[in-house]
């Protein structure tokens, strides 16, 4: 989701002054090699979490109907395969109704239809985390042309003839802000280390919990930003109050359900961050040269594990079991934030590996497919 918003961004271009509206009415588009693209449309799931998000921003939006089909029970699988038909349908409909030049994909079992219906238009795919899964598998079979955010990931697309390392691309008002407006934006104290939290989403629901647990002991030493999401928010809100009555130095304590464009003020803020490994840890902690504590999912494919273990072999970050927090956590944070020695080694070696235009690059890619698409109309 993220990776396709900052894509679009670098479309339109930054100071171009277009809004979405006025991609959904079809006005040329100004910017980085953009002159072929002429309009947006957001491909989603029925009921998906990306669709507030891109409505907020106000790019149009559709959703088709999808499910997975590997490693899916035989009671689930009969209606999954109808759920895909449906999707193929609706996305030859759509296809027929939009005519797109070009067709990007940024993985997900969302995609699979809308890439099988649109095998006559030219195709871009992003592959955000290290090893793809099977939807992304799938769609690498079915695209034109495949960029990576990172040079690893091209041991699983040998047989492709267009791949290429982009990086990850992240959105361009993550780094507007200085140390100071960021601090000052979420109320820091600038004499404190600060530890930056990422619960955010329903595969992180134990990092919330382990460190709701460990609050009392941080705050003694250090102030916390945490990013619980929607899921968890009354009982972090509870934990909130709770500590106001109890410990001096609650209001060290600071919990956000959500953060939209403020979240950059936390990245830049941050001296450490503790955070499940999915993809925009390839990219985002990178971009700030932030040290990370990495817990992957351990209930989904291992694409968590090998982002993760991919960033501590750099050097880059540490990496602790989500089964192994309520011991190792706490004197794992102690540990780096009484180091500044070791945090700074950390920085150095996840700044190496940014790709600071990414997005512009992939953007250019798409702005190249749609002309040449144009060229043999």
């Amino acid at each position: 989701m993220y990776p396709a918003l900052a894509v679009l961004q670098a479309v339109i271009g930054d100071n171009s002054g277009i809004t979405w509206d006025e991609i959904a009415s079809k006005k040329t588009l100004p910017g980085i090699k953009t002159e072929t693209i002429n309009s947006v449309l957001w491909i989603g799931g029925i009921g998906g979490m990306e669709a507030d998000l891109v409505k907020r921003v106000g790019i149009p939006y559709e959703a088709v109907p999808a499910a997975g089909v590997h490693g899916v029970g035989l009671r689930v699988l009969p209606g999954n395969l109808l759920k895909l038909g449906k999707g193929y349908i609706q996305s030859r409909q759509i296809l027929k109704r939009f005519n797109p030049d070009v067709l990007f994909f940024t993985g997900g079992y969302v995609a699979v239809p809308m890439a099988l219906a649109g095998r006559k238009v030219p195709s871009l795919l992003f592959v955000p985390d290290i090893e793809p899964g099977v939807a992304l598998k799938t769609l690498a079979r079915l695209a034109d042309h495949i960029d990576l955010s990172v040079d690893a990931s091209h041991e699983y697309f040998e047989r492709h003839p267009n791949v290429r390392v982009t990086g990850y691309p992240t959105r361009s008002n993550l780094k507007s802000w200085s140390l100071d407006s960021a601090r000052n934006a979420l109320g820091l104290d600038p004499d404190l280390h600060t530890l930056l939290v990422l619960g955010g989403s329903k595969g992180a629901r134990s990092i919330n919990q382990a460190l709701l647990k460990l609050l009392p002991e941080l705050l003694k030493e250090m102030q916390v930003v945490h990013i619980s999401g929607e899921l968890d928010w009354s009982e972090v809100e509870a934990v909130c109050t709770s500590l106001k009555d109890s410990l001096p130095c609650a209001e060290r304590y600071k919990p956000f359900p959500y953060l939209h464009d403020e979240m950059g003020a936390a990245l830049t803020a941050a001296d450490l961050v503790v955070s499940r490994s999915g993809a925009s840890c390839l990219g985002e902690y990178p971009l700030f040269g932030l040290p990370a504590i990495l817990v992957p999912y351990p209930y989904a494919w291992r694409y968590q594990e090998v982002n993760a273990l991919y960033l501590s072999k750099k050097g880059a970050a540490e990496v602790v079991p989500d089964e192994e927090m309520a011991t190792q956590l706490l004197p794992k944070v102690r540990e780096l934030m009484t180091d500044n020695n070791r945090r700074e080694q950390m920085s150095q070696a996840m700044r190496t590996l940014v790709y600071p235009n990414a997005a512009e690059s992939i953007a250019s890619h798409l702005a190249e497919l749609a002309a040449l698409n144009r060229e043999r109309d």
